[in-house]
């Protein structure tokens, strides 16, 4: 018999993530809000007895209260407020300014929530839950009422729909993720070549001094100097969603001490940033991948 302080213990657990997928389905930290609670309701009401898998049953109802007002703002088209300024700000750097470059490398996970909204209701869920969260594309044919083999084309759909938008706001996030995660396994396996394949040849490694206080890390710069500071590394790392982009995170006995993120331009890593000050990292959105 499932006991309600587990049930309730459980959910709360879950909240960040069901946070973070609603905010990237509804592109408003009001709305996401308000969608977790409509979850919370939704389970208070359900027998937990017929739940086989808790994760699963909050991610189909979370997906399906967002298709819902998703298909609610369709029929009465409101520009989602959050969203506004992120997408002014990227129209306001200049690419031969660093300090412009640096704003837009922050906003740019904001500014894909603009771009969307390009999408129909259930290519933006389809897109957010498998290509963001890696949601199955059975769970998410449960939640669209469609086959998995029409939610895998409405992923696919949504993913063209997305390439054809201008690099600033249609950054491909797919790409941005096979690539971290393609880093992490050769960092992980210690294969430098792997390493050197994906590095820009002037990319710069830059640990905050926290995380130089944790170990060997150190401000570096060149490929080969930052992949043979980083081959080998990266175990018990998790694939993770850092501010609406991949990274990843280390969160041994669940507690996350050390996050990385990658500025990442034309297929290889220019930039990499590893965070260790508990305040920066509370401050952070992160949802993680690995299980």
């Amino acid at each position: 018999m499932v006991d309600d302080e587990w049930l309730t213990a459980e959910f709360e657990a879950s909240r960040p993530r069901l946070r973070a997928v609603a905010y990237r389905m509804l592109a408003s930290q009001t709305e996401a809000e308000d969608a977790v609670q409509e979850t919370w309701l939704r389970l208070s009401r359900t027998d937990p007895s017929r739940i086989e898998n808790l994760g699963g049953f909050l991610t189909t109802v979370i997906g399906r209260v967002c298709l819902d007002r998703l298909r609610s703002r369709r029929a009465r088209p409101e520009e989602p407020l959050d969203a506004q300024s992120p997408l002014e700000r990227t129209h306001l750097a200049n690419d031969d300014d660093p300090a412009g470059e640096a704003l837009l490398a922050e906003s740019v996970g904001n500014a894909l929530l603009v771009v969307l909204d390009l999408l129909t209701p259930a290519e933006r869920v389809a897109f957010v839950l498998h290509d963001v969260f890696a949601v199955p594309f059975d769970e998410v044919s449960e939640i669209l009422g469609r086959s998995p083999d029409a939610a895998r084309q409405l992923a696919s759909r949504a993913r063209r729909r997305l390439q054809g938008t201008p690099p600033t706001t249609g950054l491909d996030l797919v790409r941005q993720r096979d690539v971290v995660d393609a880093f992490l396994r050769a960092a992980r396996g210690g294969d430098f070549d792997a390493l050197m394949q994906l590095l820009d040849p002037d990319v710069v490694l830059v640990p905050d001094a926290a995380a130089v206080g944790m170990g060997s890390l150190r401000e570096t710069r060149g490929a080969a100097a930052v992949a043979s500071a980083l081959s080998g590394g990266a175990r018990g790392a998790q694939l993770a969603i850092v501010d609406g982009l991949a990274g990843f995170v280390w969160a041994p006995g669940g507690r996350t001490r050390g996050v990385v993120e990658f500025t990442i331009s034309d297929g290889r890593i220019v930039a990499i940033r590893v965070t260790g000050d508990a305040e920066r990292i509370e401050a952070l959105d992160i949802v993680t991948l690995d299980h």
